[in-house]
C-alpha cells in the first residue's frame, strides 16, 4: 500500500467513474484500474462494485476512502512542515472565500498580502460556505473566510473584522432621503434576497425577523450584482453589506444607501483553519494583514453619504 493508491481511490469515491478519476490522477484509465485491483488484492476486500453505467464504493470501500482521505491531508501536512521550515513566507496557500465577500474584500487585501509576502502564492476558491467548510475538513483548502458563526469544533477561528449592513432603496422610495434607520422602519417592507445557501441569505432573514419585515416572494437572486439592479430598477430594497457597495464597485445612481443608527445590522468576518495545520502560525500572520483593512471601507456613514446626490445633481 502507497499514498499514490490511496489517492486512486479518494479520486475514485469522489468522481465514481475510473475515468474521469484517471483524469483527476493524471494517469491513464487501465492504469488507475489495475492499482486498485493490487490495492484490493492487498486488504483481501473488494473497494469496489463495477457496474456497466458506474462504479459504486461497497461499504468498506467507502470507509477505507475516508481514512484514506485523512491520511493524504496528515501527508500533506508534513510537507507543508517541511516547506514552511525552509522559507515560511514561500510556498502555496489554498484560500476559501465565500461568493458575497470575495469580489469586495480581495481587490484591497491581495496587494497588501503581495508586500507582505512577496514569494506567497495564493491560491483562492470562491465557494458558498457549506463548500469551504467541506473542503477544509477534507484537506483540499488551507484556510477559508467566513462569517461567524462557525461550529466546528475542529477549526480554529481568528476574528477579522465587523462589516456592517446597509439599507439599498430605489431613487423615490419613502425611505430615500432618511439619514438613519431604526430596524422596525422595515416592518412594512418585503427584501429580496439572495437564493438559498448564501449565507448573507440567513444574515438577511434574521435581520427581517427582528424587524418584522418580510422576504420579496418569487425572487431569488444569484448575487448581489443582481440586488443591486434589480434595486435599481424599482424593482424593491434589500440588505447590501458595506464593501458590497464601496470603490472599486461603481455607483449606481438610481440606487440610495441608508444606515442604521445605534450598532446596526452586521457580519462578523473570520479566518479559520483547522486546528492540526502545519501551518497554523504562517495562517496567524496571514489573519493579521486582512485585519489591516482599511476603516473607511466599513464605515458605513461614510458610505451611505456617497449615494446621496450631489448639490448639482439634485438640482440638475
Amino acid at each position: 500500500m502507497n499514498l499514490r493508491d490511496l489517492h486512486y481511490l479518494v479520486a475514485l469515491a469522489e468522481h465514481c467513474h475510473f475515468g474521469r478519476a484517471a483524469e483527476a490522477c493524471f494517469v491513464s484509465q487501465p492504469t488507475l484500474s489495475t492499482q486498485i485491483r493490487k490495492l484490493e488484492d492487498e486488504l483481501g476486500v473488494t473497494l469496489v462494485e463495477r457496474t456497466p453505467r458506474k462504479v459504486l464504493l461497497t461499504d468498506v470501500g467507502r470507509e477505507i476512502a475516508a481514512r484514506a482521505r485523512d491520511v493524504l491531508n496528515e501527508a500533506e501536512q508534513i510537507r507543508a512542515i517541511a516547506r514552511r521550515t525552509r522559507d515560511p513566507e514561500s510556498g502555496t496557500v489554498r484560500l476559501g472565500i465565500f461568493p458575497t465577500l470575495g469580489p469586495y474584500l480581495l481587490p484591497h487585501v491581495v496587494p497588501m498580502l503581495r508586500e507582505a509576502f512577496p514569494r506567497l502564492e495564493l491560491l483562492l476558491v470562491e465557494e458558498k460556505t457549506e463548500v469551504v467548510l467541506e473542503r477544509l475538513r477534507e484537506g483540499k483548502l488551507d484556510a477559508g473566510i467566513l462569517a461567524l458563526p462557525i461550529h466546528e469544533e475542529s477549526l480554529h477561528v481568528e476574528f477579522l473584522f465587523e462589516e456592517p449592513f446597509l439599507l439599498a432603496v430605489p431613487e423615490g422610495h419613502p425611505l430615500a432621503d432618511r439619514k438613519r434607520l431604526r430596524l422596525d422602519d422595515l416592518a412594512d417592507e418585503s427584501l429580496l434576497l439572495l437564493e438559498d445557501g448564501h449565507c448573507l441569505r440567513d444574515q438577511a432573514l434574521e435581520v427581517c425577523q427582528l424587524a418584522g419585515a418580510g422576504e420579496r416572494t418569487g425572487f431569488r437572486a444569484t448575487s448581489l450584482e443582481t440586488l443591486r439592479q434589480m434595486v435599481a430598477a424599482n424593482v424593491g430594497v434589500t440588505l447590501l453589506p458595506t464593501l458590497a457597495v464601496n470603490p472599486p464597485v461603481a455607483r449606481v445612481g438610481s440606487m440610495r444607501l441608508i444606515e442604521f443608527g445605534g450598532h446596526p445590522p452586521h457580519r462578523r468576518v473570520a479566518m479559520v483553519w483547522r486546528k492540526s495545520s502545519a501551518m497554523d502560525g504562517f495562517l496567524r500572520r496571514l489573519a493579521e494583514v486582512f485585519r489591516k483593512l482599511p476603516p473607511e471601507l466599513l464605515d458605513a456613514h461614510a458610505t451611505a453619504l456617497q449615494s446621496r446626490p450631489t448639490s448639482k445633481e439634485a438640482s440638475a
